[in-house]
């Protein structure tokens, strides 16, 4: 085989063209996974419900104000870090007044009445019909009094 000049010449052509079609290629490969990317976060941005992280600590809700979309259901998960039970009650005026004397300790089966033991996480799903301000608080004895409350914002549109 002979290594002239032309045979040089021929072989750097042919790896720089091996080069581009292998850049070629990744370059393909890129976009279309930067494609296929943003098509999966919209697919799954409208396809999913807000989420709203509310920390309790030193018994304290953080944030203490959330806003969130009318007629989509959102996804609350609230943490407890505190050594003690809190509950996560959200509504109107007169369901709160229901709750303040403290007959109902436990809430299982109702999306807007959570109660969190100590060291845990709940989830819970609500969808808020109508636009307006929306308390959460917590009602276990003294809580509230000492500041354990926070608002829902109900707004039109995402929130």
């Amino acid at each position: 085989m002979a290594t002239g000049p032309r045979n040089a010449l021929t072989a750097s052509l042919r790896r720089r063209g091996s080069l581009r079609r292998g850049l070629g290629r990744a370059g393909v490969l890129f976009a279309l996974g930067l494609v296929g990317s943003a098509v999966l976060a919209a697919c799954t941005a409208r396809g999913s419900s807000p989420i709203v992280e509310i920390a309790i600590h030193y018994s304290h809700f953080d944030p203490a104000t959330v806003s969130v979309p009318v007629g989509v259901p959102v996804t609350f998960v609230i943490d407890n870090t505190d050594p003690i039970d809190h509950e996560w009650i959200v509504g109107d005026a007169a369901g709160h007044q229901r709750h303040r004397t403290g007959t109902e300790p436990a809430h299982e089966e109702r999306p807007t009445e959570v109660s969190i033991t100590a060291g845990t996480t709940r989830t819970t799903v609500v969808t808020f019909e109508t636009t307006g301000t929306f308390a959460f608080i917590c009602h276990l004895p003294g809580h509230e009094a000492y500041g354990m409350a926070g608002t829902v914002e109900v707004v039109s549109g995402r929130g």
